[in-house]
């Protein structure tokens, strides 16, 4: 016969915490405590199969389950004396959920089970107080109405007040027995109103009501599991409950930490019904029992060797231990925490690294909207949802174009720029806003890249948003928003909210550094950034990079970040070169140009001072650089002194179907070799001055889109030419790499050819993963939730354009790796897409032997960490095999 239920109690347990996929988090924990030898309460779980059981058959029990529960009841009774539903000593349950990972909140409990009107009074003798025992059978009643029978919890609550008010309290601990005799009586007759039958008086039929409701109550999921507790907790003020950590979950520091209600039950802590004492209250009210639940802390830390949450009920001065788990913490905690326990070998430093989450790194460094903002408040004024591109928060007047951006940022006006989309020509008015916003666009869009590699809160993909330039308004839900509104971003989950929020900036823990180092200590694989300005390299060191591997020019045509007021300089001189209508016209321009780039190159080698920099060449297509508004066109016409006609029939030309797989990238550089031959003579000169000037530099020019060797072997031919001219000139020794971007499935198929003229490769994962999957990573945000919903089409198990394709887009990679190194064995290999700050890409990258990743600034510490838990992984691996090993020779010996 199949078993479906577990008891745990007396010392024995069926189970350990290692079965939580059966027992669920709380079942699993209960089990292990009890075996431990820690004072929990006798019961026993029904498994998360019975419940799986339960809704593949159409929501019946197993034809097994009731004799079992049956016989565990009446085991239960033997070990506690007492009898379910007993009129002079009776025994009271209560039917929790629990579920293999922890959903606080996501079920449903119920108390004091086993009360009626007979073993209320035994109840009340036995307790020598009343007033608790018509309250318990008060709560147990209405939670078996709200739970098991569905009806409105508001309904109750409004008889509970109205009784208060009758008899001139407050509190709930001021109410007398006889108030809670007549709630009872009104709550008993609103059932049999509103369901059609009286209370049920048997106790077994109220269980078998409650195993169903709490299945009931996870629906579709698996993970339910039944709990059986065995006294109440507020019989007295020598009674009560809590919930505490064995470490502060917001500092990390080892303190007790928790919370504790005198003459209460577990859920009047989680509810805030009565403000809770701190748990060094409990150690002078009760002395003896705070001395147990210590030692129980020091028990549960050691042997699960991390921070324990624990709920516990003390019943007339006796502690019972009701739940572990691991507890949640804040990303600052946790740093503490690894770090504090590998200190003191609880741990060790590897598991240490382990502990940490991608996520926890990414909050450490972002604003966020303070935690004692009301949540009630905080949902109303919920304005619109999007995609979470960057997380923090950010709160600024709304303005609805880059120029305006930077006008009103200029008088020191905190602004979040709006948009449908975002362009190169957007960056000036990005690089000020304090958050950005668009309508459109996935988390690899250009306003996520760019906002991402500036650490600026962006939330992109807001649908419902209806922006209207012209109006300078925008709307959604009947609620409007004009430009000079104030607005709050939130980042980390994709909420807009109307109103300016307060924001705190978390502080970076000590610990931070310590593990950091033990990371840098641990990895094999070498971590950049990508970064376009001499700010962001800086920034970018402060992090950890160790170069940069993605320098993209085209920033610096619309942008001068170190002078913005001469920013404009800039646009006009690209601007002037694309409407050129011949080579001298354009190189006339591009000389205008060249002493920005070289500017800009020199901040950057400097910031570096050693490290390699990666420089892609123009990869955009042209017509991102030109305005596609009469009136800027009309703007440009006058100043460049030429017709509108002229700037718009450019325009016209520029226009491309598919500009993403259209002129752009080498293919620019083939047709205009002027371009090319201006931005390696700005980074050739900024490469010899800073060497001149004793700064020593690795530059690395890198031609995006390549598609064959031939089309690389011409820009290689052209690179070399401008830079050994210059540097033979210079008559200083100058190393520098030419190499390509791996953006193109042909490219990663054609490596071995490419690899003969490449010295290095780079693959650009964000096309190599739109021309692989044939989706546009801006429009894919539409659909792909979608394809990641299991619920839905479950095609994909996370976002492509976030964590590597590893089946397709990663083959080409493996394969484009392979075949480069056939040719050239010691081809430097990198990665510079989004997925360079993805902990499951970095991994990947390091499985595949790359040389180093790149991400955003603010992601490199991300790249650091999973680069060394991969190798801790790898370890561990090993041992489990050298493990297995030793116990099959063993085996085959016997």
């Amino acid at each position: 016969m199949k078993k479906w239920v577990y008891f745990f109690g007396a010392g024995k347990a069926e189970g350990d915490g290692t079965w939580r996929d059966l027992l669920g988090g709380k079942g699993a924990g209960l089990a292990e405590m009890t075996k431990i030898g820690l004072p929990v309460p006798a019961g026993f779980t029904i498994s998360t199969e019975a419940c799986d059981y339960y809704y593949k058959h159409d929501r019946r029990f197993p034809p097994e389950l009731k004799k079992q529960v049956v016989d565990n009841v009446a085991r239960l009774e033997r070990v506690t004396k007492k009898k379910l539903g007993d009129p002079k000593n009776p025994l009271l349950v209560s039917v929790r959920s629990g579920s293999a990972r922890s959903m606080p909140g996501m079920m449903e409990t119920i108390l004091n089970l086993g009360l009626n009107d007979r073993s209320v009074v035994g109840l009340a003798a036995a307790t020598k107080n009343e007033r608790f025992a018509f309250d318990a059978y008060r709560r147990f009643v209405q939670m078996y109405s709200t739970v098991v029978m569905g009806l409105p919890k508001e309904d109750l609550e409004h008889r509970l007040r109205a009784m208060k008010q009758r008899f001139g309290v407050k509190e709930d601990t001021l109410v007398p027995a006889s108030g809670w005799k007549e709630l009872v009586a009104e709550y008993k007759a609103y059932f049999r109103e509103k369901s059609g039958t009286s209370f049920p008086d048997d106790p077994m039929d109220q269980l078998w009501g409650a195993i169903a409701a709490v299945f009931d109550s996870w629906m579709a999921e698996k993970a339910v599991t039944y709990r059986r507790v065995e006294k109440i907790g507020n019989t007295g003020d020598n009674s009560g409950t809590g919930v505490c950590f064995t470490r502060d979950p917001s500092s990390g520091e080892k303190i007790f930490y928790g919370d504790y209600l005198v003459n209460a039950q577990g859920e009047d802590v989680v509810a805030g019904i009565r403000t809770p004492m701190h748990l060094d209250e409990m150690a002078k009210a009760m002395p003896k029992v705070y001395a147990q639940l210590e030692k129980v802390r020091v028990k549960l830390e050691k042997h699960y060797r991390d921070m324990q949450d624990m709920e516990f009920t003390v019943d007339d001065g006796k502690l019972y231990m009701l739940q572990t788990r691991t507890g949640k913490r804040t990303p600052a905690a946790a740093f503490r925490m690894a770090v504090d326990m590998a200190n003191e070998k609880l741990i060790s430093r590897e598991e240490a690294l382990q502990r940490i989450k991608p996520e926890d790194i990414e909050r450490l460094f972002y604003p966020v909207i303070d935690a004692t903002v009301d949540k009630k408040s905080l949902a109303s004024k919920i304005l619109a949802t999007g995609i979470n591109a960057v997380p923090g928060a950010a709160a600024g007047r709304v303005v609805f174009s880059a120029p305006k951006a930077e006008e009103w940022a200029e008088r020191g006006e905190k602004v979040i720029l709006v948009r449908r989309e975002t362009s190169p020509e957007d960056v000036g008015g990005m690089a000020v806003a304090q958050g950005i916003l668009t309508a459109t666009g996935g988390k690899t869009s250009h306003a996520a890249v760019v906002a991402r590699g500036w650490g600026k809160c962006c939330v992109v993909g807001a649908e419902k948003l209806d922006i209207d330039y012209k109006a300078l308004s925008m709307s959604t839900n009947g609620r409007v928003i004009k430009e000079g509104d104030w607005i709050t971003l939130d980042g980390s989950e994709g909420v807009v909210y109307s109103e300016a929020m307060p924001l705190v900036v978390p502080e970076l823990p000590k610990s931070y550094e310590t593990l950091m180092k033990w990371a840098d200590e641990t990895r094999h694989l070498g971590v950049r950034t990508n970064a376009d300005t001499p700010q962001d390299a800086r920034k970018a060191r402060e992090f950890g990079a160790e170069g940069i591997g993605l320098c993209r020019t085209e920033h610096m045509f619309f942008t001068d970040f170190e002078f913005p007021e001469k920013s404009h300089e800039r646009q006009r001189a690209i601007q002037e070169m694309i409407l050129a209508d011949n080579k001298e016209a354009r190189v006339k321009a591009l000389n205008r140009l060249l002493p920005f780039q070289r500017r800009d190159f020199i901040g950057i080698f400097k910031a570096m001072d050693g490290f390699p920099v990666t420089i892609r060449l123009i990869d955009p297509p042209l017509h991102e650089f030109v305005p596609h508004e009469r009136k800027k066109q009309e703007e440009l016409a006058k100043e460049l002194g030429i017709s509108v006609d002229v700037v718009a029939r450019r325009v016209e030309q520029l226009h491309e179907a598919n500009p993403m797989l259209g002129h752009r990238g080498c293919r620019l550089s083939i047709t205009y070799p002027e371009i090319l031959e201006m931005q390696v003579r700005a980074i050739i000169e900024a490469a010899i001055g800073c060497q001149k000037a004793g700064v020593e530099v690795l530059p690395e020019i890198m031609h995006p889109l390549t598609l064959d060797r031939k089309e690389l072997s011409i820009l290689e031919q052209a690179t070399r030419r401008v830079a050994d001219e210059l540097i033979k000139k210079s008559g200083i020794k100058l190393n520098y790499l030419v190499g390509t971007m791996i953006e193109l499935p042909r490219a990663a198929l054609l490596a071995a050819e490419i690899a003969e003229v490449a010295e290095f490769f780079s693959f650009g994962t964000n096309d190599l993963t739109q021309t692989t999957m044939g989706l546009s990573r801006d429009d894919a945000g539409r659909f792909l939730p979608d394809y990641v919903d299991e619920k839905k089409a479950g095609v994909f198990s996370t976002d492509p354009f976030q964590s590597l394709d590893i089946k397709g887009v990663g083959m080409l990679m493996s394969w484009g790796i392979e075949q480069g190194r056939k040719t050239r064995p010691k081809l430097k290999v990198g990665i510079c897409g989004e997925h360079g700050g993805d902990a499951d890409s970095v991994k990947f990258c390091h499985r595949l032997g790359m040389n180093y990743v790149s991400a955003s600034p603010f992601r490199v510490p991300i790249a650091r960490l999973a680069a060394a838990q991969v190798v801790v992984e790898e370890r561990q691996a090993k041992k489990r095999k050298r493990i297995s090993r030793r116990k099959a020779i063993r085996i085959h010996l016997k």
